[in-house]
């Protein structure tokens, strides 16, 4: 991959694990906290569509919506995910299940042809995550297959939207500032009407999870937008692994700051992640 892509994927893997650990701790938080967070975000960044070409025709509208309908499933899940199980099972099992479909349709269906190094590399990276969401967890059983499970639809969603939307900025050419935050304002009409008829709920998440919900708002798309950009740079069959670096990220998060337990298995599962991330570099 060009130097540049890899230091847009390292930059979107600090800010999308960061808004991770903010919604592991608002995981009750549910679509009001979606609500929130998507109305201050695109705010938040609608200033920026001063500085980008925005893409009205209908084909971009099209691809827009159904996209956004993607990531609100994603959201939602990923959301219920960190409710009812782990950090620690839930992230890596979803990011991980995501980048191996990926790759999987970009060369079965876009016809992309990687070197062997660089798919080695992905291979290693989700060896890497499956490392790392391994071992017992907290003991709790249901809640681990509850994880499980969550992780896994929601990698099969990560996996939809990351192929989407890599041809929507790459043949399509839709402006990844304009994508995202269009994006964003179709989740926001989509959740408004939940927003509508319980106000209660989205002052109590409010309240309680402010911090988070600004966190949320300013970090999510600006990981993803910065990934939108790495598209447009190297193909989806090495930046969708590569973006895996999150998983690092998010590994030394749950240890030190959510005092998660295994942290020798985690930082295992990460030396292997980035040894995944240097042979893509290099493929």
């Amino acid at each position: 991959m060009p130097p540049a892509a890899i230091a847009l994927v390292v930059a979107a893997a600090f800010c999308h694990a960061g808004w991770n650990l903010a919604a592991k701790r608002a995981g009750d938080g549910g679509p009001a906290l979606l609500w929130l967070s998507t109305a201050i975000s695109s705010v938040l960044y609608a200033p920026a569509l001063f500085f980008v070409r925005p893409s009205f025709t209908w084909a971009a509208l099209g691809v827009i919506l159904c996209s956004s309908v993607v990531h609100l499933g994603y959201f939602l899940l990923l959301q219920r995910g960190y409710k009812v199980g782990d950090l620690s099972v839930v992230y890596p099992l979803a990011r991980g299940t995501g980048p191996l479909l990926s790759v999987g349709v970009a060369v079965l269906v876009l016809g992309e042809r990687p070197g062997w190094l660089a798919l080695a590399g992905g291979l290693t990276v989700v060896v890497g995550i499956l490392i790392v969401s391994g071992g017992p967890g907290t003991g709790d059983k249901a809640r681990r297959r509850k994880g499980l499970a969550y992780g896994l639809v929601v990698g099969v969603f990560i996996a939809g939207y990351t192929v989407f939307d890599a041809h929507a900025v790459g043949p399509l050419a839709i402006a990844p500032l304009f994508f995202d935050w269009g994006n964003n304002l179709c989740r926001l009409v989509f959740l408004s009407p939940y927003a509508a008829r319980n106000p209660g709920k989205v002052r109590a998440v409010w309240h309680r999870y402010r911090k988070e919900v600004f966190v949320i708002a300013a970090l999510s798309p600006l990981a993803y937008i910065l990934v939108l950009f790495a598209y447009t740079m190297a193909p989806v069959s090495l930046v969708a692994p590569a973006r895996e670096l999150s998983i690092v990220v998010g590994s030394v998060f749950g240890w030190l700051l959510l005092r998660e337990p295994n942290p020798l298995r985690r930082l295992l599962g990460a030396a292997v992640v980035l040894g995944g991330v240097v042979a893509l570099a290099a493929g």
